[in-house]
């Protein structure tokens, strides 16, 4: 059992409460604008609830469309602007792959509209780059292991909202123009990006179509040398981004609507530069020259569609269906002789092959629930549902047609249930469900590939193993339940526990297979993981203080841990892993008009049994930075007033060190950094908005966290972060 979280922490936390400054400005603590509903009022979708949010013992977020195109303009992602707000988010890599980067210690599953958006057979870690915020129009995010959504969310659920239908008749729409500079001005480090959004209604039917171009310029850290490319991983700059997006919908009645949503999304790196390894030893990072790159640059296209339709009064009741298709193609780059895995004596002498991959997935699904007050006793409300998806996933080399990691197709169904009841007019809620999820995957007799090192003088040749495919069957139960007690309007407690479901990243586990013999239909490397998640909380919204504080724990018997390889290749080992943590958050309304200040605070532990031949169920090792976020402290200040608006942000990310049986490398530990961004708009009462973001405003010198805290002796993975970034922009709506 881990011990309790250290005395220290808990007194940084107490004291962050103290200060009236801020972090994560979600939209239930920033104002509203004026066609805008509160934070309680909203329909938080990835709840599969129409309850309002307080109501359910979740601890859950909202980014509204405000405060997301703030954050977009500030860090150039959606993924950045959840992980700069959410301090228990791992700070991202920068790079177009997010291996590594989780909430509370666990993947997030991301979703757009509730349609998966992850590959949980081989995961690439591309799923926080499928649409481009431009056409989000909020996120809501609900932490912690649960199974809400479906398989993927042993972190929490990461949803993503698309714009909604257009409200007034006629045509109505949005632009924007921005461009983005280093802090030298230098002329490969200029970004620019156009969108538009075009939406029209007539009567019962309505239309939205828009499009968006990115262009971004090669990245630069505080000392003005250009940031490593990771060319095996892929890059976000020095590449191009279009996104294509429609929606159609038509209102059936009074209360049914039916929509059809399409989205087209691809990021492709311009592939003119090479990477300069750089030194550890002598903190010179990795840096980037000009060169063509070999092969193919890493990129990401995801193409989606749903048709849906909902209704709010079928026998009393809310009805939500829909059917989804979504498919994915993940190019990711190559080197030479840096990976092992693609070297093959039989092809070409070790160490001049060349090769690279590619992940190809498709996914087909669709949801139904119906929920109502039970009828006679409205204090009790049920949600019946189910889900179905089939997922088809594959790794290939592209460049000699070989089979990396075999066709895998994986089937899931599962019907829920869940209840809601008042007491005493709201003076307490209890809330439960049941998900039975039932999952099936399919892989027939594959031969691994046969790798090979050479280090000038030697070659070794190991893999190249005959494996007897088949199609083990996985079925659980997950239990969730919780308990409210809100004693006054805006002040609640709430315990609940939770449970999540996901595959390993069966992929990684079946590519590395390496002894003969092995039989899918038993293999227990690729059994789910099932993880749980119990909270307590305290939450406080009234008058101008919006305040919570949650500790959480949570464990898995067969937990997934990325181990480095040291050739850049991380393998899946199945331990037991506990994760607790402690957050704190902290808004303050200030008697100023339009100033409102606040702090977020986050401290994660965990650790994992590293007996992987002879597990003995112990946790004896902190897991490290590929697997877990530092603890951060944010603070930052808002101002809107008139037709100004401004934010001053930092995030403080605190050193660790990393212990445990398994003797974790110190040159992992983590020396801690902090960041200050900066972000000033101006709306013009008939010409749209003007804005300026400043990132790392005081061009601080840092190491990223990820790229500190692993792979030591890795001088090509030694990556800065970014230094000194403008941005300036205008939108405009009409």
């Amino acid at each position: 059992m881990m011990r309790h979280i250290e005395i220290r922490h808990s007194a940084i936390a107490l004291a962050a409460l103290t200060i009236a400054l801020a972090s994560p400005a979600m939209a239930q603590q920033a104002e509203a604008d004026a066609d805008t509903k509160s934070s309680e009022s909203i329909v938080v979708t990835a709840a599969r609830s129409i309850l309002p949010p307080n109501a359910l013992p979740l601890t859950i977020d909202l980014i509204d469309k405000q405060m997301l195109d703030q954050q977009i303009a500030i860090s150039g992602s959606v993924t950045d602007a959840i992980s700069t707000l959410t301090p228990s988010f791992s700070p991202t890599r920068g790079k177009l792959s997010g291996a590594g980067e989780t909430l509370r210690g666990r993947s997030p599953l991301y979703a757009i509209n509730g349609i998966p958006q992850s590959t949980p057979l081989r995961d690439g870690s591309r799923d926080g780059f499928t649409i481009d915020g431009f056409f989000i129009d909020r996120v809501e995010l609900i932490y912690g292991s649960n199974a809400l959504q479906g398989i993927g969310g042993t972190g929490g659920i990461v949803n993503q909202v698309t714009v909604g239908a257009p409200k007034q008749e006629g045509i109505s729409g949005r632009v924007l123009l921005q461009g983005s500079a280093s802090d030298d001005f230098d002329g490969d480090g200029f970004g620019g990006k156009a969108a538009g959004l075009v939406q029209y209604k007539a009567g019962a039917f309505d239309a939205t179509v828009g499009a968006s171009y990115e262009k971004r310029g090669a990245f630069y850290d505080a000392r003005n040398r250009r940031i490593g490319i990771n060319l095996t991983q892929g890059e976000t700059q020095a590449s191009q981004t279009t996104d294509i997006f429609a929606r159609l919908g038509y209102a059936v009645g009074d209360t049914g609507r039916l929509d059809l949503i399409l989205n087209r999304y691809e990021l492709k790196g311009d592939g003119d530069y090479v990477p300069l390894p750089g030194s550890r030893a002598n903190g010179l990072p990795t840096t980037a020259v000009k060169g063509d790159a070999p092969g193919t640059p890493g990129s990401n296209r995801t193409e989606s569609a749903s048709l849906s339709y909902t209704d709010s009064d079928v026998a009393g009741g809310n009805l939500v269906t829909q059917l989804f298709f979504n498919r994915s193609r993940d190019i990711f780059g190559g080197e030479f002789a840096a990976i092992p895995t693609f070297q093959d004596p039989a092809i070409a002498t070790p160490g001049t092959l060349f090769d690279q991959s590619q992940n190809r997935s498709r996914k087909i699904g669709g949801k139904i629930s119906y929920e109502r007050a039970l009828p006679g006793f409205e204090a009790l409300t049920t949600t019946v549902g189910l889900d179905v998806l089939f997922d088809k996933t594959e790794q290939r080399l592209m460049v000699t047609g070989r089979t990396w990691v075999p066709p895998s197709d994986f089937r899931s169904i599962a019907p829920f249930a869940q209840a809601n009841l008042k007491i005493a007019d709201g003076l307490f809620r209890v809330a439960g469900g049941v998900r039975w999820e039932n999952v099936q995957v399919k892989i027939d007799d594959f031969h691994t590939l046969a790798s090979t090192t050479y280090d000038g003088k030697n070659v070794a040749t190991y893999g190249g193993v005959d494996v007897a495919g088949g199609k083990p069957k996985f079925s659980d139960a997950l239990l969730n339940g919780g308990l409210i007690f809100e004693p006054i309007d805006g002040i609640r407690a709430y315990a609940s526990y939770a449970e999540g479901f996901t595959m390993p990243d069966v992929g990684r586990v079946t590519r590395s297979i390496r002894v003969a013999g092995v039989d899918l239909d038993d293999y227990l490397d690729i059994s789910p993981i099932v993880s749980n998640n119990r909270e307590i909380g305290l939450e406080v919204k009234r008058g101008p203080i919006d305040a919570s504080a949650t500790y959480f724990w949570s464990s898995s018997d067969k937990g997934q841990i990325l181990i480095a390889q040291g050739n850049g290749i991380f393998t899946v080992q199945r331990q037991r892993v506990e994760i607790e943590g402690l957050e704190i958050n902290l808004g303050v309304q200030t008697p100023l008009p339009g100033l409102k200040l606040s702090t977020g605070y986050a401290h994660l532990k965990g650790r994992y049994d590293s007996d992987s031949v002879n597990p003995d169920g112990i946790v004896d090792t902190d897991l490290d930075g590929t697997n877990i976020s530092p603890d951060r402290l944010n603070v930052a200040a808002d101002y809107r007033h008139g037709a100004i608006s401004a934010r001053l942000q930092t995030q403080y990310y605190l050193s660790r060190n990393f212990h445990g049986k398994a003797n974790p490398d110190r040159g992992n530990n983590f020396g801690g950094y902090a960041v200050t961004d900066a972000y000033l708009r101006y709306d013009t009462a008939s010409l749209g908005g003007v804005y300026l973001s400043v990132q790392n405003l005081f061009d601080k010198f840092y190491i990223d966290y990820n790229s500190d805290t692993r792979l030591p002796n890795d001088s090509l993975a030694f990556f800065a972060g970014r230094g000194r970034l403008f941005t300036l922009g205008w939108d405009y709506r009409f």
